[in-house]
């Protein structure tokens, strides 16, 4: 698992480049997802792992087209990019799909009762509030 961690590490930085906030924002999120899950109900690691480390994944194409980002437009902006990127290290598309449907709905009321999903809220909660957001 460790492995499979570090590429989708390497796929976030690798995206994100120099933007050490939002990679540090991701890195923390996953880091409390892990937490979280360790008391949840059974989840899949690898779906909670790709969706901790891109559920921001939108905020780049977000600010480059519109010039801002927010809430909506991470949720609409980030599948296709996640989409992308798990698609350049043979992730199982199912998995993917369901990435994608997290991360287009991690800001909104829950369309999806995934574990997952509900986790990485928790963890994305956890971390806005202690950056300050």
């Amino acid at each position: 698992m460790d492995y499979f961690k570090a590429r989708v590490a390497k796929l976030l930085v690798d995206y994100f480049e120099n933007d050490f906030r939002r990679i540090s924002h991701a890195l923390e999120v996953l880091k409390h997802s892990e937490i979280i899950m360790e008391n949840a109900e059974c989840c899949d690691y690898e779906i909670l792992v790709a969706s901790a480390l891109l559920h921001d994944i939108g905020i780049k194409q977000s600010e480059e087209i519109l010039g801002y980002n927010n809430g909506k437009t991470q949720e609409e902006y980030g599948p296709p990019v996640a989409e992308k990127l798990l698609n350049s290290i043979s992730f199982p598309h199912g998995k993917i799909l369901k990435v994608c449907e997290i991360i287009a709905n991690h800001h909104s009321p829950s369309r999806y009762d995934y574990v997952e999903l509900k986790i990485l809220k928790e963890a994305d909660r956890i971390v806005n509030k202690l950056e300050g957001d």
